[in-house]
């Protein structure tokens, strides 16, 4: 879940440095159906693009709706996956599938459950 992460590059062995910085409803910013989650990936933005479809899925499956602390909260182990398993880590953005969504969503949920709790985000300053 949300931290402060590093993570090695695949192909370079780079450690980088992960922080979320924010969420945009990229509808505005770039005429998409999706929510967009920005990264910094050693000071460089990386955004995640979450397909709207998954919160209307979501809302379907389980008659809760996707949050977005609950999507901030489960996209840092996608990111993860991404570097390390050698996605270019100098592209600025990676679309996840609605499976993809619902799948790390599930992951997120679980964890919460067996944590007690859903953990709280940083304030950034």
């Amino acid at each position: 879940m949300y931290e402060d992460f590093h993570v090695s590059d695949r192909w370079s062995g780079e450690d980088l440095h992960c922080r979320w910085k924010g969420t945009l409803v990229a509808i505005a910013t770039r005429h998409a159906d999706a929510v967009d989650l920005r990264y910094d990936v050693n000071g460089r933005p990386m955004w995640i693009a979450l397909p709207l479809d998954a919160w209307g899925r979501q809302k379907e499956r389980s008659g809760k709706v996707i949050t977005d602390q609950l999507a901030e909260l489960f996209d840092e182990e996608p990111l993860k996956r991404l570097i390390t398993e050698g996605y270019d880590s100098q592209r600025e953005i990676y679309t996840m599938t609605v499976p993809e969504v619902l799948e790390h969503l599930d992951a997120v949920v679980a964890e919460a459950k067996a944590q007690g709790e859903m953990p709280t985000l940083p304030i950034l300053a």
